[in-house]
């Protein structure tokens, strides 16, 4: 049996690597922004956040002050676990204590804080089952002044694969500088409206350098990045070449009369990190 406290140390282990390190897949990106970048504005602001992603490391310290909401992607094999929801709250709570992680989850009505980065219904946990024979846990930080610029379009059918393209673009052009560009673009393509708005969360940790093994994805994944590096929104929104960074699609099938479209928007520091753990 994987113990509670494994996941309990995991989990606190996955929060404080997942704030600190920066993926590689995102450094070789912004490094590749900042050779293509032609706008000294927007040198100066990618020069400064992979200075920043140097220090949070160096001084092993978060990346950002905003240290996220926890959202949990579990994959459960054919393991037999212990406690495995209040063990990862456990492991939250041990993080936020030792990192130390900024208190973040409050009540949305009258805004009492926790404390401790658990609450009603958080941190929300997604399940896979898998026939495997490990337990697999990704901690997903997520900030919200990306998040607050998410967005959800019930489209129509006849909408078709231009309404997507078109759909996401606007979202992200109506953000602008909000969300701390240059962003990743996580979308949902399908599904219900809760699951289109899932799987664009999803989409947010594949590796952002790598090709959609889907053709016809991958195909509206570059459509959909060139159009909005194309606004010169840039760099925090001052201005410059990149605007994301990249753009990640996942799709569902869904119901004959519907084409749910979530669009999750993600800052540059697209964190998260993942553990397998055996049942020894």
């Amino acid at each position: 049996m994987i113990s509670e406290e494994t996941i309990i140390e995991t989990v606190s282990e996955l929060y404080k690597k997942a704030v600190i390190e920066l993926g590689e897949d995102v450094k070789i990106s912004l490094e590749g922004a900042l050779k293509s970048e032609d706008n000294e504005l927007g040198q100066l602001n990618i020069e400064a956040i992979l200075k920043n992603i140097e220090l949070a490391e160096k001084n092993n310290i978060p990346m950002c002050q905003d240290t996220g909401l926890p959202v949990v992607f579990v994959k459960l094999g054919n393991v037999e676990v212990q406690n495995l929801k209040e063990s990862i709250e456990k492991g939250i709570i041990k993080a936020t204590e030792e990192v130390p992680l900024r208190p973040n989850i409050v009540d949305p009505i009258n805004r009492k804080n926790t404390n401790n980065n658990i609450g009603n219904y958080i941190p929300p946990i997604d399940i896979e089952l898998i026939d495997s024979d490990y337990l697999e846990i990704t901690i997903f930080p997520k900030g919200f002044g990306s998040e607050n610029n998410n967005a959800l379009k019930m489209a129509l059918p006849s909408e078709g694969i231009k309404g997507i393209s078109d759909f996401v673009v606007e979202t992200v052009l109506k953000a602008k500088g909000k969300p701390c560009p240059p962003t990743v673009i996580g979308v949902g393509i399908g599904g219900t409206s809760d699951l289109a708005m899932k799987l664009a969360k999803k989409a947010l940790l594949n590796d952002i350098t790598s090709e959609n093994p889907d053709s016809e994805l991958n195909e509206l994944e570059k459509e959909i990045k060139e159009k909005i590096n194309s606004s010169g929104i840039g760099p925090m929104g001052l201005g410059g070449k990149t605007t994301t960074l990249a753009v990640k699609c996942i799709k569902a099938d869904t119901h004959t009369a519907g084409l749910p479209i979530g669009v999750c928007i993600q800052c540059w520091a697209n964190r998260h990190a993942t553990k397998k753990i055996y049942d020894k």
